[in-house]
């Protein structure tokens, strides 16, 4: 009998062990698929948000941005022994690994102490370039927006965006109808007397024009300005502007530079409106240079001298930033133009670009015309104070690596373009009497001659 009941209450005891393992086993299956279910979804949702955001904010902005190649370079430098190692200043001293370790814990950029409010006071932070790529011309400031002089003034509207007055009768700068003012000013070709040019730079593949035109530099003005204004194109930024230009030529590259100066040209100017008024201009050069690709908005900054230039080799050099705008859905292929430039730089002129910012419509345009282009920028050369001798180094570096980076993606283009396969009938070309090609194949041996000549590469400055 107890033998029996012994037999009984085992059975009962396994039995209830059997149902916790099932109930257990249920319990995680189930929290197996929720699990699984809530990554599918997470997933999903973060495909989508990369589909339908196409700002640059929360994928780009952030510690990431922050982190320069040396740094990763000294992180594998602790396990490969013989991995080379550069000049550049330590990555991982205490300085930069305390800034670092403070600003992911607070959110508080020991270099910036505008930070310490930005989380306290509505729109401080939001207005605040953010930075995309380092440049090892530092980071410590952000650009700084130029503001118009009292001659560029027309009325004070509180800000606020209304339709601009028409420029030489047309039509708002926001649609694309009406009548387009006058085409920017070709540069004129110089005789290099090299190689390198092609037979005819009047075909114009770049267009430098300036949104902000009058913005002017102390040493040529003689003056001490906290915001210097000029309307003369040898003492504001069109002067950078020539530079760059004649540069680009000189490698081939034919180029427009607009000298428009909106703030005399156009009736009832508001400086509110630069950038529209500057639309116009581009869309003018569009439409009448059926191979204009490269777009260049050039500014300067409004920092002073100490931010904004570089010592390479003894001499003094003004530095360049790049602005990418929020708006544009396409920043992407304009921030691939720019890194092209940009990366050139690094490698040759390390310390003059301060890296690739981006902006929103917070902060001005947000749009910035890059719209038109994927490969259309805003580079800011120099600041108030620098002199012309500062401005010239610079401006000639950046049309040898604009005309540089112009050439290797008309190379890349040349090789991607699908073959043309001719029949043996059209290779060789048919002799007339007296051994000499018919005309047609005769013209068409010159046109391939011309195109074969076209492409050359191109020098770096010294």
């Amino acid at each position: 009998m107890n033998k029996k009941w012994f037999q009984l209450w085992n059975i009962g005891r396994l039995r209830g062990k059997v149902l916790d393992v099932l109930s257990l086993g249920r319990t995680m299956l189930l929290l197996a698929g929720g699990s699984l279910v809530f990554f599918m979804l997470l997933g999903a949702g973060g495909i989508a948000g990369q589909k339908l955001n196409s700002s640059p904010i929360p994928s780009m902005k952030g510690l990431a941005a922050s982190l320069s190649s040396g740094f990763f370079m000294e992180i594998l430098g602790m396990e490969v022994p013989h991995l080379p190692q550069g000049k550049e200043a330590e990555e991982l001293s205490p300085k930069n690994v305390t800034s670092f370790v403070f600003q992911l814990l607070t959110s508080v950029n020991p270099g910036d102490p505008k930070s310490l409010l930005a989380r306290e006071v509505p729109g401080m932070g939001a207005d605040d370039p953010f930075l995309l790529r380092k440049g090892s011309g530092g980071v410590a400031g952000a650009p700084a927006d130029y503001h118009p002089g009292t001659d560029e003034l027309a009325s004070e509207d509180g800000g606020q965006e209304h339709d601009p007055p028409a420029i030489n009768g047309t039509e708002d700068p926001g649609s694309d109808e009406g009548s387009v003012p006058d085409v920017p000013v070709a540069t004129p070709s110089p005789d290099t007397g090299g190689d390198n040019v092609p037979e005819d730079t009047s075909i114009k593949r770049v267009l430098i024009y300036h949104s902000h035109p009058r913005e002017a530099f102390n040493p040529l003005l003689g003056a001490q300005s906290d915001n210097p204004s000029s309307s003369l194109p040898s003492k504001n930024i069109m002067l950078v502007g020539s530079y760059i230009a004649k540069r680009l030529e000189e490698h081939g590259v034919g180029t427009l530079h607009s000298q428009e100066d909106y703030a005399t040209k156009v009736k009832d100017y508001k400086w509110n409106f630069s950038y529209k008024y500057s639309r116009i201009t581009v869309k003018a050069a569009l439409a009448g240079n059926d191979q204009l690709t490269d777009l260049i908005d050039i500014h300067r900054d409004s920092q002073r001298h100490g931010k904004t230039t570089t010592v390479i080799d003894g001499k003094s050099y003004a530095q360049v930033y790049f602005i990418l705008g929020h708006e544009n859905k396409d920043w992407k292929k304009n921030e691939a133009f720019a890194n092209k430039i940009h990366q050139e730089l690094e490698k040759s002129y390390p310390g003059l670009s301060r890296g690739i910012w981006g902006k929103t419509s917070s902060q001005g345009n947000g749009e910035y015309n890059q719209s038109l282009s994927p490969n259309s920028v805003l580079i800011e050369v120099g600041g108030i104070d620098n002199t012309e001798e500062e401005l010239k180094r610079t401006a000639e570096i950046l049309g040898d690596i604009i005309a540089d980076v112009y050439w290797k993606n008309q190379k890349a283009d040349k090789v991607d373009a699908p073959q043309t396969v001719t029949s043996p009938a059209t290779t060789a070309p048919a002799a007339q009497p007296g051994g000499e090609p018919s005309g047609d194949s005769a013209k068409a041996t010159g046109e391939a001659g011309g195109q074969a000549a076209g492409k050359a590469p191109t020098n770096k400055a010294s």
